[in-house]
């Protein structure tokens, strides 16, 4: 540079001519027809793990296509649905009056029923449905860009492994949904869509920065000269290396038979030419005061080896290292921010779960006191039953003991009427028939003993009535105070409590049975018999067994008969007792003659001789005859 006269500093006309030369390279093909670009990179999905390429793939692409020349390229990151939709509006105003138009978009896509759909970052997808609300299809995209003249290029790196169509549910069960992208066939001119790995199969993320799709479109496609045809191909043969012939990309829709390139290619050098060394210095010079990265690409795309490219490719790495650090610090703030999100949002979680917790608890406490009261309401309403029953009972019983107070009385003025009567009567009649007064007070006093004994009889067939129902009587209720009747009323006594004179039937004991429900005395069966509800049943035992000591059937055992002593104990009485009875005596016919006189010898007697013997002597000799008796 010159200092001019005046203080201005004055650009030589070589160096001014460079640089309009150098400008005219980069930017010659805008003057010929304009260019647009609309480049989208989808990676922090809400709903589904983040992709961790599409946003470093659409920077290199943006970049990719700065360098090749358009005049507007709009590189948009991680949009929702209502941001793709509005970025893709504002860029068909732009194409309307463009050559070519060019869109990539990097993140997730999917195929259903054979459509193609580019899915924003804002997706749920919980339905096959869902897609054609939170999704836009790939048709609207050829729509924005249809009215470029010349090119219409539609780059999918899109092709990913799609999460979404793991749990979305299917509302039809014949609807299809896709591996990959499905095959499509443009329908207007000079258009192509290239997928990142061919229909029906998944692109790979790689382990670089880059994706091997994004990596062989930013190697092929900013070449100079290069046809588009021949630049896919050559991505194609590097994916295809890259991956280990595992992805395939493939290119749908045709142009016409002139080369399309992207990038055009140099014009041809003519007249005479400097020092190339001299024209390389200048050239970095100027990249180098630039200082950007597109300033010193586009000079190894001029000069892509030798010392000068070396020092371009050094700053070219000082600027990466700077747009890492930057990419570095930018992951960093949306990591921080991401985690003040997810604490918040946990945060709101746990509020959502402690009052979900809260009105669950209040919801189950509720219905538990609506238990509560129910069962209290039951014992309530069974309380005021009894209450009322007892009411009722004690009511009866009242009335009764009312009903039989009053014919006491009853009975007891009409006994008082009647006595008085018949003492009068008696008095009248005193004189008249001349009776003892004895004897007209008994008639008087044995008048009213018909209606009294009556109704006697009926209070203890009453009672015994009331004892045979509570378990207490087993017989016939009588109309007299029997034994059993007053062994029943002790048994009531017993079981009941009560203290009760056993000895007549009474109205207070009468009250005390009606007030019992139920069975008071416990039933009670003979030996052979058992209790069935409130009946003493016969006890039948099968074949081989019998009742025994304890009212329960057991087997009978055979026993063989023994000689015991009981036996022959009874054998010795029998023949002593026979032994001592006297024979029964023999009718002799002799005769017994003593001082007295004679006569036949007794039953049972008999003659003996005593020799001379002063007693007993016969009329006729010496010899002594005693009557002896056994």
């Amino acid at each position: 540079m010159e200092l001019h006269p005046g203080g201005l500093r004055v650009i030589p006309l070589r160096l001014f001519g460079l640089l309009i030369i150098a400008i005219w390279l980069t930017c010659g093909p805008a003057q010929a027809e304009k260019r647009v670009a609309l480049v989208i990179g989808n990676s922090a999905y809400k709903n589904v793990p983040k992709l961790a390429n599409p946003v470093s793939d659409a920077s290199l692409i943006g970049g990719v296509l700065r360098r090749a020349g358009f005049d507007t390229i709009d590189v948009r990151q991680d949009l929702s649905a209502s941001e793709m939709r509005k970025a893709l509006r504002e860029f068909g105003n732009k194409t309307r009056d463009a050559d070519v138009a060019v869109v990539y978009y990097a993140g997730h896509g999917m195929e259903v029923d054979g459509a193609n759909y580019l899915i924003p970052t804002d997706a749920t997808l919980e339905t096959d449905t869902d897609v054609y609300d939170e999704a836009l299809p790939l048709d609207r995209v050829l729509v924005t860009i249809e009215t470029a003249k010349q090119l219409r290029l539609v780059i999918l790196d899109a092709c990913r492994d799609n999460p979404f169509a793991k749990s979305m549910k299917r509302t039809v069960a014949s609807r299809a949904i896709g591996r990959g992208l499905a095959k499509v066939e443009p329908t207007s001119p000079n258009t192509m869509i290239a997928f990142a790995a061919k229909a029906g199969s998944t692109a790979s993320d790689g382990d670089a920065r880059n994706s091997p799709f994004a990596t062989a479109l930013a190697d092929h496609l900013p070449k100079p000269g290069l046809d588009l045809r021949k630049a896919f191909g050559f991505v194609r043969d590097d994916v295809l290396k890259t991956t280990g012939y595992k992805q395939e990309p493939y290119v749908y829709g045709s142009l016409g038979g002139d080369d399309v390139p992207l990038v055009a290619a140099k014009p041809a050098a003519t007249g005479p030419q400097a020092n190339p060394q001299d024209a390389i210095r200048r050239d970095y010079e100027l990249a180098l005061q630039l200082g950007t990265r597109d300033g010193w690409e586009a000079f190894l795309g001029q000069y892509p080896d030798g010392f000068y490219a070396n020092l371009a490719k050094g700053q070219l790495n000082k600027i990466a290292a700077e747009e890492t650090r930057a990419t570095a610090e930018q992951k960093a703030k949306s990591a921080e921010q991401e985690k003040v999100r997810l604490i918040a949002e946990r945060a709101q979680k746990a509020e959502q779960e402690k009052a979900a917790a809260a009105a669950k608890a209040a919801e189950e406490a509720r219905i538990a006191a609506e238990k509560a009261k129910a069962i209290e309401q039951a014992r309530a309403d069974a309380a005021e039953q009894q209450r009322k029953a007892a009411e009722a009972a004690a009511a009866k019983a009242l009335a009764e003991k009312q009903a039989v107070e009053k014919a006491k009385a009853e009975l007891a003025a009409k006994q008082a009427a009647e006595k008085e009567a018949a003492a009068g009567a008696t008095k009248q009649t005193a004189d008249r028939q001349m009776l003892p007064d004895a004897e007209s007070q008994k008639v008087a006093a044995l008048a009213p003993a018909p209606t009294s004994t009556a109704a006697a009889a009926d209070l203890a067939k009453s009672v015994q009535s009331e004892l045979r129902r509570v378990g207490c009587l087993t017989s016939a209720a009588e109309g007299e105070w029997t034994s059993a009747a007053q062994r029943s009323l002790t048994l009531f006594n017993k079981y009941a409590g009560t203290k009760f004179d056993v000895k007549l039937a009474s109205l207070d004991a009468l009250d005390a049975l009606k007030t019992k429900p139920g069975r008071v005395c416990p039933l009670v069966c003979n030996f052979g018999f058992k209790a069935d509800g409130d009946q003493c049943v016969k006890i039948t035992c099968r074949a081989g067994y019998r009742v025994g000591d304890d009212n329960e059937c057991e087997k009978v055992q055979e026993k063989k008969p023994v000689a015991t002593r009981e036996d022959s104990r009874q054998r010795d009485d029998e023949r002593k007792k026979s032994e001592s009875v006297p024979s029964k005596p023999q009718a002799t016919g002799q005769i017994f003659c003593n001082s007295t006189g004679c006569r036949p010898v007794r039953q049972g007697c008999r003659l003996e001789g005593w020799g001379n013997r002063n007693a007993g002597m016969t009329s006729g000799g010496g010899t002594s005859m005693v009557e002896v008796c056994n």
